[in-house]
C-alpha cells in the first residue's frame, strides 16, 4: 500500500510500505477521508513526544473495515467507519471515569498508533475495546465524517463552559473549529453567536454560517464592540479557537461576569506568556477553562450531529489531493488558502 511515512522533522515520505497485519483482535480499515489538522502541522515541524519516526501521522479520519479477525464483534467488514484520535488506555482512574483524554499516556492515532496518511489502517484491540469507532450511515460523505473529530473535540470545550439555553457567545477566531463551534452552539442553546475574525478570506467563508454578528479584528476594537453587541454586560461565553495569546487576554477582559472562558487553541511554546491581571477574573468570578482533545463519547455525538446535518461541515472542505501529493497539501494548508484540506489516499489524480 501507499502511506506518507515521517521520516523526521520538515520529511514526509510517500512510498509503498506493507499492508497491515491483523491479529484476531484488530480490524483493518480501508482510509477513504483523511484531513489535515493542525497538530499534523505542528508534528511535522516541530515534532511530538508522542511521535516516534519513522512513523504514519493524520488523526481526522473515516473508511470502511475491509477485514476483522475472529474476536472482533465491535464492527464487521463493510461498515462504514469514522475515527477519532485520543484512545483512552481504559486502566487509570482518568480513563475509568471517562476522561480519557486526561490519561498520562494519552494514547492516539497518528501519535503512539499509526495513523491515517495511508491507504489502509490497522485498528488494534486497544483502539476497538476504548476508542472512538463509530460507524455512519451512507446519507454522510465520507469527508464529513471525517470531521468528526476536531467536531467532537468542539463539545467538549462547550461542554467545559457550561453551555445552556439562552447564552451569549463569542467565538475568536474562524477556521473550521470556530465554524462548527457557531452550528453547535446553537445547538447548544445560545441565543446569539458573535464570530471574530482577522482573515478576510476566512470570514468570507465564515459567513455561510449566519453569525449574529461579525467582527474583523484588524479593523475594530474587539472587547468595546463585543460589549456593544451585548448590552455592555460582555458574553456569557467566549471561546478561542485561534492559536493567539492576545485572543486569550482578550476573552478574559471582555467575558461577562459569571461568564466562562475556553481557552481552546493552544499556543506556541514560542509565543510570551498569557498576561492577565487575576483581580479580574477574582472580582468577575468567572471561569477559566481550557479543553484538550475529546473522548469516544463526544465522537460519537458528533457523528449523529453530522448525520443530521445540526452541524453543517462541508462547506468548510475548500481542497482535495491524493496522497501522493501530500507535500502540496500540507502547503496549502500552511498557507491558509482554505479550510480544511481532504485527503483521498486511493485516488491517483488531483480533484477539484
Amino acid at each position: 500500500m501507499k502511506a506518507a511515512i515521517l521520516e523526521s522533522l520538515d520529511n514526509l515520505s510517500v512510498k509503498e510500505v506493507p499492508e497491515p497485519e491483523i491479529d484476531d483482535d484488530a480490524a483493518l480499515m480501508r482510509i477513504e477521508a483523511v484531513s489535515i489538522c493542525g497538530s499534523d502541522v505542528r508534528i511535522l515541524h516541530h515534532g511530538n513526544p508522542r511521535v516516534k519516526p519513522p512513523t504514519i501521522i493524520g488523526h481526522e479520519n473515516s473508511g470502511v473495515i475491509v477485514k476483522t479477525g475472529k474476536n472482533v464483534t465491535r464492527v464487521k467488514e463493510g461498515d462504514r467507519v469514522s475515527i477519532g484520535a485520543d484512545v483512552p488506555c481504559g486502566k487509570c482512574h482518568w480513563c475509568r471515569d471517562g476522561l480519557g483524554n486526561n490519561c498520562d499516556i494519552n494514547y492516539a492515532i497518528g501519535y503512539q498508533i499509526p495513523g491515517a496518511f495511508a491507504q489502509y489502517m490497522k485498528l488494534p484491540r486497544l483502539v476497538l475495546e476504548e476508542g472512538p469507532v463509530t460507524p455512519f450511515d451512507a446519507t454522510l460523505s465520507f469527508d464529513e465524517a471525517a470531521l468528526a473529530e476536531p467536531l467532537a473535540c468542539a463539545i467538549n470545550g462547550l461542554e467545559l463552559v457550561n453551555m445552556s439555553l439562552g447564552k451569549t457567545v463569542v467565538i475568536i477566531g474562524l477556521g473550521p473549529i470556530g465554524c462548527m463551534m457557531i452550528d453547535l452552539a446553537r445547538v447548544m442553546g445560545a441565543t446569539k453567536v458573535i464570530g471574530v475574525q482577522r482573515s478576510k478570506l476566512r470570514m468570507e467563508i465564515a459567513k455561510f454560517y449566519e453569525a449574529d454578528a461579525y467582527i474583523a479584528s484588524e479593523e475594530e476594537d474587539v472587547i468595546e464592540r463585543c460589549k456593544a453587541e451585548t448590552g455592555g454586560e460582555g458574553p456569557d461565553v467566549v471561546v478561542t479557537t485561534c492559536a493567539s495569546v492576545e485572543a486569550h487576554e482578550q476573552a478574559v477582559e471582555m467575558v461577562a461576569h459569571r461568564g466562562y472562558v475556553n481557552l481552546f487553541g493552544g499556543l506556541p511554546k514560542t509565543m510570551r506568556p498569557m498576561s492577565v491581571l487575576s483581580n479580574v477574573i477574582h472580582y468577575k468570578e468567572c471561569f477559566v477553562t481550557g479543553s484538550h482533545g475529546c473522548v469516544p463519547r463526544h465522537h460519537e455525538l458528533a457523528v449523529r450531529l453530522l448525520e443530521k446535518g445540526l452541524v453543517r461541515v462541508k462547506p468548510l472542505i475548500t481542497h482535495h489531493f491524493p496522497l501522493v501529493e501530500i507535500d502540496e497539501a500540507f502547503q496549502t494548508m500552511e498557507s491558509r488558502q482554505g479550510m480544511k484540506i481532504m485527503i483521498h489516499p486511493h485516488k491517483e489524480e488531483k480533484g477539484t
